[in-house]
């Protein structure tokens, strides 16, 4: 099993690939700190795995996987991060990674997911995995599967009189995000402002995040 690793931190870098290496049929053929350097490398590579940190200074992470899987379709792509965002979990599979795992898990549990992905399975984080199951069978419950956790997210804020600008701040995320969520919101509900949009939304029953 080839793994390349994909990780800014260098200290983590090397621990990571100690415990790899520490493996009877693992193989690191190559470990970068960036993102740009990774892809320069990866045609010249012969991977089968890459083991990917999201946050990389000069890459976004689920840019790096739609342009590894570009240039190399059959490499499978392990999402190594902290990061337990529904969203990006969603966004990251879609880009075309097959695991995702998050960091501060034991190392046992590292090497099982890349042997479980090396033989062709999909590999996620039990913690990772219990948050989709509760989330799908509230959404099943309360009707809140109309809106993404962002969306509720945002709209919860929205509620309470906040502004796209310090939604944005609390979010973390661009002003243009918040009003392309919103624009969403407003479409799936079918509704033309906040007031009419918030009627309807407790109508369906959907659950907010506060």
């Amino acid at each position: 099993m080839n793994i390349m690793i994909v990780e800014d931190n260098k200290q983590f870098l090397r621990n990571i690939r100690l415990i790899l290496e520490g493996e009877p049929e693992v193989v690191v053929v190559g470990a970068f700190g960036s993102g740009e350097a990774a892809l320069e490398a990866l045609p010249h590579l012969s991977a089968d795995i890459m083991l990917l940190d999201l946050g990389l200074p000069d890459t976004p992470g689920i840019e790096l996987i739609a342009h590894a899987k570009k240039i190399q379709p059959d490499l499978a792509i392990m999402v190594y991060t902290a990061q337990t965002d529904r969203d990006i979990l969603i966004s990251t599979l879609k880009a075309g990674a097959s695991g995702y795992i998050l960091k501060g898990c034991k190392p046992r549990e590292l090497t099982e997911a890349m042997h479980s992905l090396y033989s062709g399975g999909a590999a996620l984080s039990p913690q990772i995995t219990n948050a989709v199951v509760r989330e799908f069978h509230g959404a099943m419950d309360n009707g809140s599967h109309v809106l993404s956790f962002r969306e509720r997210e945002i709209f919860a804020a929205l509620e309470k009189g906040l502004s796209y600008k310090k939604i944005a701040v609390l979010l973390t995320l661009s002003v243009h995000t918040v009003h392309t969520h919103i624009s969403n919101i407003f479409k799936k509900l079918g509704a033309r402002n906040r007031r009419e949009a918030l009627v309807k939304a407790r109508r369906m029953g959907i659950v907010l995040v506060n």
